[in-house]
């Protein structure tokens, strides 16, 4: 039986500002601890892998009462983003080896007429809206429209994404999706969005999001983690949306998530099953559902939800597995921002051969995850990153 690594990202929860925070408009955001101003907050088994040790974790204008305990029992460090970014897409591929240095276009103005013209040709719908929005306001001011007419919802945020929204009974969603892919296509070079998103809605106004959202992101643009594993073949297994991320490559099975418990439960089922490689999981409720919504509680209490089912996850590693927790950017629900914040992320160590409370300190890229995934796996590293694979185990 070969090594496994397992690596979960709970979306958006970020540890602290980047020393470039500032200039993203994100000055003063920590995820972690605004998190922790929710009487809802409760993470006595992240604690004890050693996430509040985490160097300058708990540095925030926030009141809170997190503090370092004496013995972690994991190892713990800080990473900082190389790309330029701060969305799902750049630090997915930052963890897993691709650094971007350029960002991704965003249009704090809606998309130009040679993106819409196109699109609209192809698929026969007119596009409303087309300006930056929140995805539950923009069913309530358009979806009546889109109801009526047909017309596709078309928006953006502060980050690199281009969005259609329509309603369930309006255009079945597998048209949706088509239509995502049309956009995909079309969204290449100067307006190569990092993500097409389908966002279905359904019921009466104001008009509920489904749980059938659908990412559809650029290729990578270098060789990734993943694709290192499958092409030597090792056993990639992507939960949740890393599939969309990485545009289905690198990946030898995936399976689709409705919801964090069902992808910590999804997780938890593939601990059960022989491979060699890597299980990749992300959680997206915290930033999708919570982060981008301001709602603190919610966000605390599906932080919490995870820390609980925390102890299934270490019970389930076998010797030689080693378990990861990270994260690819932040999005603080305090601030006045529903964007993501350019934020530092934890990266936490457990299995039973991992050094307790090794302390890894601040680490200058994301890609230091990959690097030491492969080199524990005895793949072929990349040219990202460095193994931290000596400093996390035991001697």
């Amino acid at each position: 039986m070969g090594k496994r690594v397992f690596v979960i990202v709970l979306d958006s929860f970020g540890i602290g500002e980047m020393p470039d925070a500032a200039a993203w408009g994100d000055e003063g955001s920590n995820t972690l601890c605004a998190c922790a101003t929710s009487p809802h907050f409760s993470i006595p088994n992240l604690t004890q892998l050693g996430l509040c040790n985490i160097d300058g974790a708990l540095e925030s204008v926030y009141d809170h009462s997190l503090v370092p305990i004496a013995a972690p029992t994991g190892a713990f460090a800080r990473m900082q983003e190389t790309s330029q970014g701060k969305d799902s897409t750049v630090g997915h591929w930052e963890m897993a080896g691709v650094i971007s240095p350029r960002p991704f276009p965003t249009y704090p103005q809606g998309f130009p007429p040679e993106v819409i013209e196109p699109f609209e040709k192809a698929t026969g719908r007119k596009v409303i809206c087309n300006l930056p929005y929140s995805g539950t306001d923009v069913i309530r001011d358009y979806g009546r429209e889109q109801v009526e007419t047909g017309a596709l919802i078309v928006y953006t945020s502060a980050d690199s994404v281009f969005q259609i929204a329509a309603h369930e009974s309006v255009v079945p969603v597998e048209q949706l999706y088509e239509y995502c892919h049309i956009a995909r296509e079309q969204l290449q070079g100067e307006h190569g969005v990092g993500r097409v998103i389908a966002r279905p809605f359904e019921g009466e106004w104001p008009y509920q999001r489904t749980k059938r959202r659908h990412d559809y992101s650029l290729e990578p643009t270098g060789t990734t983690m993943l694709d290192r594993l499958k092409e030597e073949g090792f056993d990639v297994l992507a939960v949740g949306k890393i599939f969309d991320l990485f545009a289905g490559r690198g990946t030898t099975d995936h399976i689709l998530t409705r919801d964090n418990p069902d992808g910590i439960d999804k997780t938890l089922a593939w601990m059960d099953r022989d491979f060699n490689g890597l299980c990749y999981t992300n959680l997206v409720d915290t930033d999708m559902i919570y982060g981008h919504r301001n709602d603190v509680d919610g966000y605390a209490k599906a932080i919490s939800y995870f820390d609980a089912k925390l102890p299934e996850l270490l019970a389930k590693l076998r010797d030689d597995d080693l378990l990861m927790i990270t994260a690819d950017h932040g999005c603080d629900p305090v601030t006045p921002s529903t964007d993501h914040s350019r934020e530092c992320v934890p990266w936490l160590i457990a299995g039973p051969h991992v050094r307790q409370g090794a302390d890894l300190g601040v680490l200058p890229t994301f890609a230091d995850l990959s690097a030491t995934v492969l080199d524990y796996l005895g793949a072929t590293p990349l040219a990202t990153g460095e193994s931290r694979l000596s400093e996390i185990l035991q001697p």
